[in-house]
């Protein structure tokens, strides 16, 4: 299972999203560091879910960072995150 789907798959079993955004940018940063051969190593996402209900930014990036441990310990190099609740404005 390539790395997308493990990241789709964490975020959405541990989550319950109402939407779910999981985008490969590792071509953007080919040649910078934490880049390589093949990519997979920087991702963005955009999650909404009810589990950041009166969270805060830092709160909810920190579970978002907490669930994609594994693979940030696998060569995961860097992750944007957009997470609100559902009833927020973007």
């Amino acid at each position: 299972m390539k790395r997308l789907e493990r990241i789709r798959l964490a975020l959405d079993e541990a989550l319950s999203p109402v939407e779910l955004e999981v985008i490969d940018e590792s071509h953007l940063h080919a040649g910078h560091s934490g880049a390589r051969e093949g990519g997979e190593t920087h991702y963005r996402v955009v999650v909404i879910s009810a589990a950041f209900v009166e969270k805060s930014r830092v709160a909810r990036e920190r579970l978002v960072h907490a669930l994609l441990a594994e693979e940030f310990a696998s060569g995961l190099h860097a992750l944007s995150i957009k997470a609100r609740a559902p009833n927020e404005q973007p």
